[in-house]
């Protein structure tokens, strides 16, 4: 059995630097595989058409008051007057903004936009 004095005398020698950049591991290979299937496949997701809507706000009626609305009725909303009306894309909401008017159209001026909500979209 040895000592442990006799451990460290041994001698270390130290390798040689690598004159050649290291090979691509197989891990490195596929991520690298993975990355471009996945900007290939965001390129032809962000070609599809989605509907953005600029929501004033919503109230919940019974049928009964829904069927007895006339051409006069005015309906009371929850949302406050200048408040920020919702963004939503395809029904989720996802941010905030304001309506202006532009070359005598509506359009929005976007105060709060959240596009990590965005993965929501898919069914």
């Amino acid at each position: 059995m040895s000592k442990p004095e006799d451990i460290l005398e041994q001698g270390f020698e130290l390798a040689p630097e690598a004159t050649t950049p290291p090979t691509p591991s197989a891990t490195e290979k596929l991520v690298a595989r993975l990355e471009d299937r996945f900007s290939e496949s965001m390129s032809l997701l962000k070609r599809i058409p989605v509907t953005l809507t600029l929501e004033v706000s919503s109230v919940e009626v019974m049928l009964a008051d829904l069927l007895n609305i006339d051409d006069d009725t005015v309906i009371e909303m929850d949302k406050l007057a200048g408040e920020p009306l919702d963004i939503k894309v395809n029904n989720i909401l996802l941010g905030k903004a304001e309506v202006v008017v532009v070359n005598e159209k509506y359009g929005l001026r976007v105060l709060e936009f959240n596009t990590h909500e965005i993965n929501d979209l898919a069914p």
